[in-house]
């Protein structure tokens, strides 16, 4: 298809803030990413044992902080069934927010900086609320928050309903209508749905796969055929719903989400498939049809994640071109873990764009 060049400045969405400097999640990565120039800033949120919105990617603890270092909750490790999969880890639902505290976070990636490790706390989701309303009063600047509600159904199975929880911190945080500067992503259907409901504030479906094959085309189930939780959503698998993710990449599927969402969040080669045009554009990579089907149904679209570890989507491993080809394709906004590069590269697209 032809790529069409946005008049509109793509949002800069910090992805759980500026990890290629400091340990994901935190205050200090917050920061890092709104001095680099965010728009948004991304917080994945689980909650504790006592009920607390706390930011963490995944539900448990072992691999981004020192929990192993504490003797006292060493007996805390259990076995739980998260999405399907059987994992055995210290569980963030398995601790209070005030023993949360007492542990501190650490770089995952190998080639980012360590020298962070074990100094941060977990921070609550209230904490970062406070975070940017306290930049906004300093500042005169408002940075939005984008929420992930992290496997609803795995919480729900554990007795922690999320979504009157978090609908309870919108209203106390003043969130509540269409302009107020959040976006609230999942990845299940049920959650999204239940809070366009109760809210007015912007909703995002979140939709992934399992990898993809040689030739570009996009997998919904692991290799040997079975289940993948990056597939399929979990509410849907729970229900013997068969729809995959691929059924939101078609119009229908856009037709659906815009019932109740107002925009999607695709990996990336839902966008701009890691096959290349070698016929016409040897060094290109091919844009789909996911932007203009999901605009024609009013739904902004915000790919994940803009990293420099990624080859795929970079012809000259520059990074600067990905987000180039992705602002050609028309995305509206992008998660990136290079705060200051995304910002880079909008500028340079802007200026492009102006010329143009």
């Amino acid at each position: 298809m032809k790529q069409r060049h946005s008049s509109v400045s793509p949002l800069i969405i910090a992805h759980r803030g500026a990890q290629s400097h400091f340990p994901e999640h935190t205050i200090e990565g917050y920061q890092k990413a709104i001095e680099f120039g965010a728009d948004y800033i991304e917080p994945d949120l689980v909650l504790t044992k006592d009920g607390v919105f706390v930011a963490r990617h995944e539900p448990y603890l072992s691999q981004k902080t020192n929990i192993s270092n504490f003797k006292e909750f060493q007996n805390r490790k259990t076995t739980k069934i998260l999405d399907g999969e059987i994992v055995t880890d210290w569980f963030v639902s398995d601790f209070t927010v005030a023993e949360l505290k007492k542990i501190k976070t650490r770089q995952f990636w190998k080639n980012r900086p360590h020298n962070y490790d074990d100094q941060f706390e977990i921070p609550t989701f209230e904490e970062i609320i406070a975070l940017l309303k306290a930049y906004k009063k300093k500042s005169g600047k408002e940075i939005g928050i984008y929420p992930e509600l992290k496997h609803p159904t795995f919480h729900k199975q554990l007795g922690l309903e999320m979504e009157d929880r978090f609908l309870n911190q919108l209203l106390k945080a003043e969130y509540t209508r269409r302009d107020s500067k959040i976006y609230v992503q999942c990845f299940e259907v049920k959650t999204l749905q239940y809070l366009r409901r109760k809210t007015s504030v912007k909703l995002v479906q979140l939709i992934g796969a399992s990898g993809y094959n040689q030739n570009g085309d996009l997998r919904f189930k692991k290799l040997d055929g079975s289940y993948d939780s990056s597939g399929q959503p979990y509410d849907f698998y729970v229900e013997n719903d068969k729809r995959d993710y691929s059924f939101f990449a078609t119009p229908k599927g856009m037709e659906f989400m815009a019932t109740y969402a107002d925009g999607v969040g695709p990996w990336k080669p839902f966008v701009v498939s890691v096959a290349r045009d070698l016929v016409a554009h040897p060094k290109s990579l091919i844009a789909t049809d996911f932007v203009e089907l999901a605009h024609k149904s009013k739904l902004e679209v915000h790919p994940y994640t803009f990293k420099n570890e990624d080859q795929q989507w970079s012809s000259n491993e520059e990074p600067t071109q990905e987000y180039l080809k992705f602002f050609e394709a028309g995305v509206d906004g992008v998660f990136t873990d290079y705060t200051n590069e995304a910002v880079r590269a909008r500028n340079e697209f802007l200026k492009l764009n102006t010329r143009s």
